[in-house]
């Protein structure tokens, strides 16, 4: 992996993780949602769990902030996120669910202004209300049908970037030691077994699951490649590019997403979601000038 380009491993980040949403929609009708969920973090987090046993003798939480990130992580990030993103996808398209999730980033901006008194500027002001006119866009709601099932879906999966965007925040203070693949392995370990909970109390049953080919393919892509594969890729592009710049892939995903439903589910994106994702992208880059402009800096040659 030390070998592999950036680009070509940010690239392939982008379409593992955007080919997740697809393999979402591709998997629920076989699967109780929640329990879909589930069963992808028990995989990943076992394999992940694995991979840190032997790279690192840190492999597991020794001290109270550990697990105080991996409860924050495990609660928030991996059981909320998860159990309102699946709830939320039967209702939209994988792609579109997508594109919402690119919100996080502005989110998590928002949160930090309000939680750690980082400061927002008048620019990432204008940038958050760009964020909220896409979200508008893509919601498209009707006022004779405020609870249709696409402003229920968009809802829902709306519900699971707020969850992911403050559960990065709220982990911030904590300066811990630890590895980031044995917090993942951790938090996603406590998650499943969260998940797992929910899906009991919500009536849902492992006799409901049709085990087919596309059942287990999308579980295995999931668990694995969606997984356990592309986390190791984005520990690997974390210590490259910082976790700054890493946030970029959120805009990657939705492309990736689009382009795979096209190609394996026939669907195309319509030119309101298009254009809320546009608004999405450019909010994140009014509240994230100053980053990016110091990244394209340093990613620019030196003259010789």
């Amino acid at each position: 992996m030390k070998r592999a380009s950036t680009t070509g491993l940010f690239l392939l980040l982008g379409l593992l993780w955007g080919g997740s949403f697809v393999a979402i929609e591709l998997g629920l009708p076989h699967f109780p949602p929640v329990l879909f969920a589930s069963y992808r973090f028990y995989i990943a987090g076992t394999a992940i769990l694995g991979y840190a046993f032997i790279t690192t003798d840190h492999w597991h939480p020794r001290r109270r902030a550990e697990w105080l990130v991996v409860g924050i992580s495990g609660v928030l990030i991996i059981a909320s996120t998860h159990a309102f993103l699946y709830l939320g996808v039967p209702f939209i398209s994988g792609a579109v669910a997508a594109i919402i999730i690119s919100f996080s980033p502005v989110l998590t901006a928002v949160f930090a202004s309000r939680l750690l008194n980082d400061r927002l500027t008048g620019i990432g002001l204008v940038g958050f209300v760009c964020g909220l006119i896409g979200i508008g866009l893509i919601s498209k709601p009707d006022p004779a049908n405020l609870l249709s099932a696409n402003v229920i879906g968009v809802g829902l999966v709306f519900a699971s970037a707020t969850f992911w965007a403050l559960g990065g925040v709220l982990t911030r203070p904590f300066r811990t030691d630890m590895p980031v693949q044995s917090l993942q392995a951790w938090a996603m370990l406590l998650g499943a077994p969260l998940l797992h909970g929910v899906a009991i109390a919500r009536g849902e049953s492992v006799t409901a699951v049709t085990w087919t080919p596309i059942a287990a393919g999308t579980l295995a892509y999931l668990g694995i490649l969606a997984g356990a594969i592309a986390f190791l890729i984005y520990f690997e592009l974390l210590d490259r590019l910082g976790a700054a710049e890493i946030n970029l892939i959120g805009y990657l995903e939705p492309i990736a997403a689009t382009g795979l439903s096209y190609l394996l589910l026939g669907r195309l994106i319509d030119t309101l979601s298009i254009a809320g994702f546009i608004a999405i992208f450019i909010g994140f880059t009014l509240i994230k000038h100053t980053a990016i402009r110091e990244f394209l800096s340093a990613a620019k040659p030196a003259n010789t």
